[in-house]
């Protein structure tokens, strides 16, 4: 077994592989929302025992969810 293959010996790179990351990112998004809601049902427990800011941290995985949407949307039109 060799561990250098000289560039003449080498195989061509394959193709990428065409995906639709929107799917993925909408899945991401959903979840993000299921615990926004369950965080937003259980405020005022969050809010005694001093977590807010795991709602904080719930808010900006939407956005930054939203924002990844926007940009797969574009790329994938492209």
């Amino acid at each position: 077994m060799r561990l250098f293959i000289k560039d003449s010996e080498r195989r061509p790179d394959p193709a990428p592989v065409k995906t639709d990351d929107r799917k993925v990112v909408l899945v991401g998004l959903v979840l993000w929302i299921i615990a926004l809601g369950v965080m937003l049902a259980l405020l005022p427990q969050v809010e005694e025992s001093g977590l807010l800011w795991l709602l904080w941290t719930v808010v900006v995985g939407f956005g930054l969810g939203l924002v990844l949407l926007v940009y797969t949307a574009k790329r994938h039109s492209d």
